[in-house]
């Protein structure tokens, strides 16, 4: 019941992270709307929530966005904790979400690989 229930506010904290990403509401500059929220993790005891972060504009984007969010953080809770009507909110961290990038490189590796053998 309670890794449910653990998937479902990591849900839902994605979910309204990313809406205030796209709306605006995030006022650093460093947080643009080409940021996405790829997933939530949150503790057994939601004492705590990684948010992993990944873009579609070069490397160096995502790592201003992480910290445009982290400074931001105190808002982003506050406004979450005003929306989701739970006891106990859990504490963001940010970080920057390399498994995207990450596939892409092992995709093309492979795609080397094949051609090489074809030949």
């Amino acid at each position: 019941m309670t890794e449910y229930r653990t998937e479902r506010v990591g849900r839902l904290i994605q979910e309204k992270i990313g809406a205030l990403i796209l709306e605006g509401q995030i006022k650093d500059p460093r947080v643009n709307s080409l940021l996405s929220i790829n997933r939530v993790k949150v503790s057994r005891d939601l004492s705590y929530a990684d948010v992993y972060v990944s873009c579609v504009n070069p490397e160096g984007s995502v790592v201003k966005g992480v910290a445009g969010l982290e400074s931001a953080a105190g808002f982003i809770q506050s406004w979450l904790a005003r929306q989701m009507y739970i006891r106990q909110m859990p504490h963001l961290r940010f970080h920057e979400d390399t498994s995207i990038k990450e596939g892409f490189e092992l995709v093309k590796k492979i795609e080397e690989l094949t051609k090489d053998e074809g030949n």
